[in-house]
């Protein structure tokens, strides 16, 4: 949770114009403060008219986004 709001904290400088992806391949740690951040992004992207999509999403945190019925709300870059 601290480096969910962390991230939270330094993602407020991200420039959301076009298109932007978030990358998930170094995260280790995944609980539900992720699937409220992602949420958030995606607030933050369609509030400016941006496409936000998220690569290398865990397993871990998929199966979250599934138990809480949120899948379909997560746009998944296909590798």
């Amino acid at each position: 949770m601290d480096h969910a709001n962390e991230a939270l904290t330094q993602s407020t400088s991200l420039l959301m114009n076009d298109q932007l992806e978030i990358d998930f391949s170094e995260v280790t740690d995944i609980d539900t403060a992720a699937l409220s951040l992602i949420m958030e992004w995606q607030r933050r992207a369609l509030a400016s008219k941006c496409t936000i999509s998220f690569a290398n999403l865990p397993a871990n945190l998929m199966s979250l986004a599934e138990l809480y019925g949120v899948t379909s709300f997560i746009s998944v870059t296909k590798t």
